[in-house]
């Protein structure tokens, strides 16, 4: 019922209203900003613009530029020269990508979050099962488990290392035991 209603005053005089609105007077624009085109032939030093600068010119066929692919250049082979990606064979890369990895140290049972079970992780990368041992281990003994010696374990950077286990803590269950044995009961009145 009350769209019907709506309706109603929504369609209420509408052909009046929209000539109304038709005929009012527009609002003027503001005038533009003059621009300045000049063409090059009235720019002052045109000609040496346009011109090639002959020593500019022959400075810049000297300079040689190489560079290499971070990534490429740290792939060594068996036999210890660099890999690149331009020269290197699929299984001479492989075996590259291999020498950067190392075996996991700890990983929980069963496929954790869906994923995958995981036989090796990239050097300076942990695990979310290695993250968590190395911050407990530490909370526990921090003594024992110093930063040093997780970098060392986990083939880390020490600086992120520390980083980790300063701004990182696992989670805590504190269980807050009641304050009286026996439990309290509404009295009836």
């Amino acid at each position: 019922m009350g769209a019907r209603i709506a309706r109603v005053f929504r369609n209420f005089n509408l052909e009046n209203r929209v000539h109304r609105e038709i005929s009012r007077e527009k609002p003027i624009s503001a005038p533009q900003h003059p621009v300045n085109t000049a063409t090059s032939a009235e720019l002052p030093n045109a000609e040496a613009m346009s011109g090639k600068n002959e020593p500019l010119l022959k400075l810049l066929q000297s300079v040689y530029v190489e560079s290499t692919d971070p990534a490429a250049a740290a792939h060594i082979s068996p036999n210890g020269q660099n890999i690149h990606h331009q020269t290197a064979t699929p299984t001479e890369m492989v075996q590259g990508e291999q020498s950067q990895r190392r075996p996991l140290k700890f990983h929980l049972p069963g496929s954790i979050y869906g994923l995958e079970d995981l036989k090796d992780v990239p050097k300076g990368k942990l695990t979310i099962g290695e993250a968590l041992k190395a911050l407990s281990s530490h909370q526990r003994e921090p003594k024992i488990g110093t930063a040093e010696k997780i970098a060392q374990d986990y083939c880390l950077d020490l600086k992120d290392t520390k980083a980790l286990l300063e701004f990182f803590i696992p989670f805590q269950v504190h269980i807050i035991p009641p304050k009286s044995e026996k439990p309290r009961q509404i009295k009836s009145s």
